[in-house]
């Protein structure tokens, strides 16, 4: 580990792929702190949960150690989907003798994070720092935050998401927008509050769709689930459209006029969710982005290629690119950062690229005249 050997380590962000990096390095005794905006270890965690692929995903927790606990906290039987239409008629189902030849394990996310939170020596996590901004000071980096404290370290590494703050430090390259705008809902104890969905669920997944629109449902461990209305809209669609997202009437007057008739099985989701959704359109980085790597700054994750989630890969990616920065940076044939930077940047931008076209695809087909039967011909090529 001749380009870390006595250097500080900043990871700012500490989702799967932050702490999947932090987890790897500290076994080879790399000196690392985490830098997470959430007050503790405790906030709830939002999302769906996470199917991890052996090729990206568990490889990174065979590699972190961490695979006898992923088998002790994954959820069997919550990879299993139903495809259905609009009607909520059942197209393809998993569930059942025939069903689900795929190994997609599943984890919530928030015990996934437990794993990794608690693979990680004391202290290593510094929780309510908020990233405002970073300083290079005699070849040092200063990091402030919005608490008002401050950091110092030789190496940073930007795990901070979608709407990365330190991705701006490194290159001026933005997303582009992809096309789809996508609402967010959660629904707690849906066996109580929203029983026919969760009869649906049977644990698992559900792929709704028609009229070029999706409408996807994720239980959770926690007895709760959660939900994305996928739409073809312009880029100020969300702006332009007059929803207040903290008003659940506001929202659920939108679903019925743009989900017009379908079936009213889906109301339950709107009528009994948590009254604040989350608007998020959909951006994805340009596919050829280039940039000239630096010493002491680089990024994992959606910060570095961020695009739609249609093809379940960015939790993937994250933890591949953890582990393979990790790898670059331990590498005794890299004497200086920079060159293990640029090699890990190198390779990283190649497997995003190839991965983020066929997002875009899926992306595009989901959202067509012919989504459901696109998408049944993916998990079935003989129907």
């Amino acid at each position: 580990m001749k380009a870390i050997k006595n250097k500080n380590i900043a990871i700012v962000g500490g989702g799967p792929g932050g702490l999947t990096l932090a987890r790897i390095l500290q076994m080879n005794g790399a000196n690392v702190k985490v830098y997470e905006r959430d007050e503790n270890r405790d906030v709830r965690v939002q999302g769906a949960t996470l199917d991890l692929h052996e090729e990206s995903g568990l490889k990174a927790l065979e590699v972190a150690g961490l695979m006898d606990a992923f088998n002790t906290n994954y959820r069997p039987g919550a990879d299993k989907l139903r495809v259905v239409d609009k009607h909520a008629n059942i197209v393809l189902d998993e569930h059942g003798a025939d069903g689900g030849s795929y190994n997609r394990p599943e984890i919530d996310r928030g015990p996934l994070r437990k794993i990794l939170l608690d693979s990680l020596q004391p202290d290593t996590v510094v929780w309510d720092s908020q990233f405002v901004s970073l300083d290079e000071q005699d070849g040092r980096i200063k990091l402030e935050f919005k608490n008002g404290s401050t950091a110092w370290a030789d190496l940073v590494i930007a795990a901070d998401g979608a709407n990365s703050k330190i991705r701006p430090y490194i290159t001026p390259i933005k997303p582009f927008y992809a096309g789809v705008s996508v609402i967010e809902g959660a629904v707690y104890d849906s066996e109580k509050a929203s029983p026919q969905v969760h009869e649906l669920l049977n644990g698992g997944k559900i792929f709704a769709m028609g009229d070029e629109k999706t409408l996807i449902v994720s239980s959770k461990g926690d007895g709760s689930l959660v939900f994305y209305a996928g739409i073809k809209s312009t880029e100020t669609w969300l702006q332009d459209s007059g929803i207040d997202f903290k008003d659940k009437a506001s929202v659920f007057a939108w679903f019925k006029q743009e989900f017009a008739g379908w079936d009213n099985i889906w109301d339950e989701l709107f009528e009994n969710a948590e009254p604040v959704f989350i608007p998020r359109p959909q951006y994805c980085m340009p596919l050829d982005q280039t940039w000239e790597a630096l010493s002491n700054l680089t990024m994992l994750g959606d910060a570095a290629h961020l695009m739609p989630p249609y093809a379940g890969e960015g939790v993937n990616m994250a933890m591949l690119d953890a582990l393979e920065l990790a790898q670059h940076l331990l590498s005794n044939e890299f004497e200086h950062t920079r060159n293990a930077i640029a090699a890990y940047e190198k390779a990283m931008r190649a497997r995003a690229s190839e991965t983020a076209a066929m997002t875009l695809e899926q992306t595009d087909s989901l959202h067509s005249a012919d989504g459901l039967k696109n998408l049944v011909a993916m998990f079935n090529p003989e129907v």
